[in-house]
């Protein structure tokens, strides 16, 4: 009997062991009747925790030859745009044409801040929080509500958060309530943690 789990492929011996090589030896890799085709193993990937491609100081995902894939939360950015933040504004925010680079730039920059910096005002708050709302030129409004973790840090602080809703939301518990999946009627929780 194989005690080790690298014994596993060569107890499979037989038809199998070709596969078990492969699967030990390459990347990614796609058999079809007649074909394989098959890419060596990456040389860095780096992924966040939902397992989406991500990194902020270089490529989220490096071949030995050469190729690169830079992304930031599963999305492929330019290999220099994060670099090339250092000087951000509100402003600069404001007139970038892309959406999807906008929504990266107002997460570096930070939800707060870009509020702050902006004038923004709230539109609705309550007991859950409070509903933001960032009108873009040419695009929909960034909706948010901001919420305050109901545990507190090990130094004793409580960690404020924004969540992205959907645009449509018009209150803040609305706002938290679809963060969970349910209706804003059904949303009672019993304990916050």
């Amino acid at each position: 009997m194989a005690g080790a789990a690298g014994d596993a492929g060569a107890a499979l011996g037989g038809p199998l062991s070709g596969l078990a090589e492969v699967a030990r030896a390459a990347g990614w890799w796609w058999p079809y009747e007649r074909l394989v085709i098959c890419c060596e193993r990456p040389a860095e990937l780096y992924r966040d925790e939902p397992g989406r491609l991500h990194r902020g100081d270089g490529p989220a995902l490096a071949y030995p030859d050469g190729f690169a894939l830079h992304a930031w939360r599963g999305m492929p950015i330019p290999p220099d745009f994060v670099a090339s933040l250092t000087d951000l504004t509100a402003e600069r925010i404001l007139h970038e044409e892309n959406a999807e680079l906008r929504r990266v730039m107002l997460e570096i920059y930070g939800y707060d801040r870009y509020l702050a910096d902006t004038g923004a005002k709230p539109v609705h708050q309550d007991e859950t929080g409070v509903l933001w709302s960032i009108d873009l030129p040419f695009d929909e409004p960034v909706v948010m509500v901001e919420v305050v973790n109901s545990t507190p840090e090990p130094d004793g602080t409580r960690r404020t958060y924004y969540l992205r809703v959907p645009p449509s939301t018009r209150t803040a518990r609305e706002g938290v309530a679809w963060t969970f999946g349910v209706a804003e009627a059904d949303y009672r929780p019993e304990k916050q943690t």
